[in-house]
């Protein structure tokens, strides 16, 4: 078993402490402020570091990319369990420069959640997208991301369209 899954099934920390020592993040020293026990909304801090900004002074888009990348795929994995979960696509637009921290605020509603459990029911997979932001410490939008995730059965394998 990896690292990486060891940290995602031990049941020995928090979920914060899940997201935070999540390896790509913890190297990033990000810091979880709000996680509700059912996964239905994220806030984290991305810290503006010498490391994490690039030329112009501003965190890098990679970095702004790399955690907003796996969290709504995180969300849905833990609403449903049972079936296979990964990003599908990921946008940023970046809409001002990260001059500040930034914190990452991400919401699953309850209407999206119902949506993808009639998708399920219906066509047995579902491909939500979700709309979450990057805001700076005065509250200012920064980064709009949208995602679009896979939630398929569990076992799920792409059918070849060669064959």
């Amino acid at each position: 078993m990896n690292l990486r899954r060891l940290i995602w099934n031990t049941t020995l920390i928090s979920d914060k402490q899940r997201i935070e020592w999540f390896p790509a993040f913890w190297l990033m020293r990000i810091k979880v402020l709000d996680l509700s026990p059912d996964w239905r909304h994220i806030t984290i801090r991305l810290p503006h570091s010498w490391i994490a900004t690039n030329i112009g002074g501003s965190l890098f888009g990679g970095f702004q990319a790399c955690l907003a990348d796996p969290i709504a795929a995180m969300a849905c994995m833990k609403i449903f369990p049972d079936y296979a979960v990964w990003t599908r696509s990921l946008s940023l637009d970046f809409r001002a420069q990260g001059l500040t921290d930034l914190e990452l605020r991400f919401s699953f509603s309850a209407e999206q959640e119902q949506q993808i459990r009639t998708d399920l029911a219906a066509k047995g997979r579902s491909t939500p997208v979700f709309e979450y932001a990057y805001y700076q410490a005065d509250g200012s939008l920064c980064t709009l991301i949208q995602t679009k995730v896979a939630i398929r059965p569990a076992g799920y394998k792409k059918a070849d369209k060669a064959a």
